[in-house]
């Protein structure tokens, strides 16, 4: 999947596509066929630069309802005749997830269409957990004979239907179908049940890797066989070490941190610094300096997940240096760092913006610790990567970071948050956006009554307002 390419923030089509708060309130007040135009674009054309963790079908759900939008775009969209030439879930997961939240507001229309869908899409399998969680039983049962008419008889169709069962997201339907009276239905499905449970119980008995006694040289020859493979093995084979090392063990492993194999310094390099080594900064500095790229890449993540006194003193000396290493000891400050450390962290976060961006993987840490550590001033930084930032994870901890260094979040960006994409977001606006503006609460009020909202966010909602306030 190509990356999205995302309008500017300033844009309606820029804020609905982020999932921002201001993006709904701007559509409601824009002209309906324009903000229609932009939320099936966004539907149609997912926005999101990780589809698996940022979440934006109840956001559009939502604004479907509100903007009282037809769903002729998402039907259009579905049974294109690209669903056949690309069937990969990023083309049509999301329109499908904002389908099963409007059928649970009441849609029929939208139910209808994953019906229809999971009976003749390719996505069917994403369509169908979502009417797992939404259908009645007439409803999944009658899906029974589509679905399993994709499957052959043949010995390849046996075994697909079997991994089908087996991996299924949510199994209601399968149980449903393995209970039907037509045994043409329930037979089949029973059998792909058994077969996927004795596939685990194969996989099980036969285990790949290491084993207890192995010796140091041969963890690290079978990281070694993984790299030429194309596989990291040395994440997996540091834990490996952990397992069959000794004392005695250590001079070998700090010889292989220094020149050993390069599958063999990256173990060696984790396995140390997991064990908080007191050479394995050093041997760390060295890898850094000295080493291939993905010997570098492994020093810095080993540094990273130490956790001592020691590490943090060094972060300190290696914070400026205008290297990976200096980057990483900024990420390390920031999430272990004292208050004597804010100059530092607040160092690492500009340069962060200014060198890479808003959508900086390094901010997520950063961004963190500025809030962690109440760095003030960080908060026009923090205001422009809540603006900006294509990721809704990221804005969401930006937000936090302001409502704890920011004195105008409550009444600002708190307000639009209450109407953010993320549950989390939603939760921090519930507890800290100013009552004193009406829409603040009526939207709390909403929240509270939305048997589509996460608990989390109406236990912060009913906080502020009470439950006799939600009508």
């Amino acid at each position: 999947m190509f990356d999205p390419v995302i309008a500017p923030s300033g844009t309606l089509l820029g804020l609905l596509q982020r999932g921002r708060g201001d993006g709904t309130l701007h559509a409601l007040t824009a002209p309906r066929p324009e903000a229609l135009e932009a939320l099936n674009h966004c539907v149609l054309n997912d926005p999101r630069h990780d589809w698996q963790v940022e979440n934006r079908s109840l956001y559009y759900a939502r604004l479907y309802m509100d903007l009282g939008g037809d769903l002729d775009a998402v039907e259009a969209h579905l049974f294109d005749p690209e669903d056949v030439l690309d069937p990969e879930e990023c083309r049509t997961g999301l329109a499908l997830a904002v389908l099963g939240h409007l059928a649970s507001y009441g849609r029929r229309d939208a139910l209808t269409l994953l019906r229809r869908y999971a009976a003749h899409g390719a996505n069917w399998a994403w369509a169908l957990d979502e009417l797992a969680l939404r259908d009645d039983d007439a409803g999944l049962r009658a899906l029974a004979e589509p679905v399993l008419a994709r499957f052959s008889t043949d010995p390849e169709g046996v075994a697909a239907l079997g991994v089908a069962v087996r991996d299924a997201f949510e199994p209601r339907p399968w149980r449903l179908w393995a209970e039907d009276p037509r045994e043409a239905v329930a037979g089949r499905v029973r059998a792909a049940q058994e077969a996927g449970c004795f596939d685990l119980w194969q996989r099980q008995m036969r285990p790949s890797g290491p084993r207890p006694g192995w010796s140091v040289q041969a963890v690290f020859d079978w990281a070694q066989q993984g790299l030429e493979r194309g596989a990291a093995l040395h994440v997996p084979a540091a834990r490996c070490l952990a397992a069959v090392a000794g004392p005695e063990d250590r001079p070998e492993i700090v010889r292989a941190a220094e020149d050993g194999t390069e599958a063999a310094r990256c173990t060696a390099l984790r396995y140390l610094a997991d064990s908080n080594d007191p050479h394995a900064l050093d041997l760390i500095e060295g890898a850094v300096i000295t080493g291939p790229t993905p010997v570098a890449d492994a020093a810095v993540d080993a540094f990273e997940r130490m956790r001592g006194v020691a590490a943090v003193d060094r972060a300190r000396r290696w914070a400026r240096r205008p290297d990976a290493l200096g980057a990483a000891a900024g990420r390390v400050l920031a999430c272990r760092g004292g208050t004597r450390d804010r100059d530092l962290v607040l160092g690492a976060l500009r340069e962060a913006v200014r060198g890479e961006g808003p959508d900086a993987p390094t901010l997520w840490t950063l961004v963190d610790g500025a809030g962690r550590l109440g760095i003030v001033c960080a908060a026009p930084v923090l205001r422009h990567v809540y603006r900006e930032t294509a990721s809704s994870h990221l804005r969401g901890r930006a937000a936090r970071a302001l409502a704890a260094t920011d004195p105008s979040f409550p009444a600002g960006f708190a307000v639009e948050c209450l109407w953010d994409c993320e549950e989390t977001t939603r939760e921090i606006a519930a507890r800290h956006a100013e009552t004193g503006d009406n829409r603040v609460v009526d939207r709390l009020r909403r929240l509270a009554a939305d048997p589509a909202e996460e608990a989390e966010v109406q236990t912060a909602v009913r906080s502020r307002i009470g439950p006799e306030s939600v009508t």
